[in-house]
């Protein structure tokens, strides 16, 4: 059985293999994915040494919310996404790094939309960044993993009659990988999260006794395990199983959901990893930057 490294040295390969995989990437930064009331909505695209043909959509996680300052580093550029997308372009994947409207200036459903409009530019103009239109994988983390698991399990359907053609594209990925996901908001909520929640969805959660309201719409409405069926995408969830910030049982409850569902979907438990992009505190954790490769070869179809 392969053994795994010390979380010391494990760490290490990682930032040497980011390191490397950053001097052989060409960023084309600041792409125009989409508009907001005059807004633009950017994104970097990693762009490989030798591309496989296939693109990732990547989203880092924030909390839901972005600071409120000029000058403020943006989400496409945050250490979460230069980590994993060097790793995702060593690997020969084009990456597009996004930013998205956040809280508390946005309420849900902007940064859903907004990854949803990312997939849809992405697939539009597949042929301009070298890659299949029909194999697009997302990948996020936190609040990030939250949006790609909206992407594996809503319907994503573009509408024909759009003015702008990227918009008659489907926002359905074909695989997602989810580190730290929030699966259920009202959940979340209630417990450690219940700032960052309440103030993306812009209200309180709904108590146990509470009727159809507005607030029980919209957080099972927001919520990923909510929207789960056969057709969803394959989901690798990554998670610490001390993570203070999105308790583990989130990413249990979503595998016990697309396993009902006959969804494929892994769960890799990292023991005594915490919140963040490295599971920090992991004791002898496995080698979770492979798994996601490998989980993207197989469900884009390269195995």
């Amino acid at each position: 059985m392969e053994s795994h490294p010390t979380k010391k040295a494990a760490l290490l390969l990682i930032a040497m293999t980011a390191a490397f995989a950053q001097e052989k990437v060409r960023v084309e930064p600041n792409v125009i994915f989409g508009m907001y009331s005059g807004l633009a909505l950017l994104m970097d695209v990693h762009h490989p040494a030798t591309p496989n043909g296939y693109g990732v959509v990547y989203i880092s996680g924030s909390g839901f919310h972005a600071p409120q300052s000029h000058g403020a580093e943006p989400l496409k550029q945050s250490s979460q996404a230069r980590l994993y997308a060097g790793r995702l372009a060593a690997a020969g994947y084009t990456v597009f790094s996004i930013c998205h409207r956040a809280a508390p200036r946005f309420r849900y459903p902007a940064a859903v939309e907004d990854a949803q409009c990312a997939v849809r530019f992405v697939r539009h103009n597949a042929a301009r960044f070298g890659i299949r239109a029909d194999r697009i994988a997302a990948v996020g983390g936190s609040s990030g993993g939250h949006l790609v698991l909206m992407l594996a399990v809503l319907d994503g359907k573009g509408d024909p009659q759009a003015p702008d053609p990227a918009d008659r594209q489907s926002a359905k990925v074909q695989c997602v990988v989810a580190r730290a996901a929030p699966s259920d908001l009202r959940a979340m909520a209630r417990g450690g999260g219940g700032g960052a929640v309440a103030s993306f969805l812009g209200m309180l959660p709904p108590g146990d006794k509470d009727g159809e309201t507005v607030e029980q719409r919209t957080y099972r409405e927001a919520s990923g395990i909510t929207h789960v069926s056969p057709d969803d995408s394959p989901v690798l969830l990554m998670h610490g199983d001390a993570d203070p910030v999105v308790p583990y049982e989130q990413s249990e409850m979503m595998e016990r959901a697309f396993r009902g569902a006959a969804v494929p979907v892994k769960l890799l438990r990292i023991p005594g990893g915490g919140h963040g992009a490295t599971f920090a505190g992991a004791k002898d954790p496995p080698d979770y930057m492979g798994e996601m490769i490998r989980w993207l070869d197989t469900h884009l179809g390269r195995q």
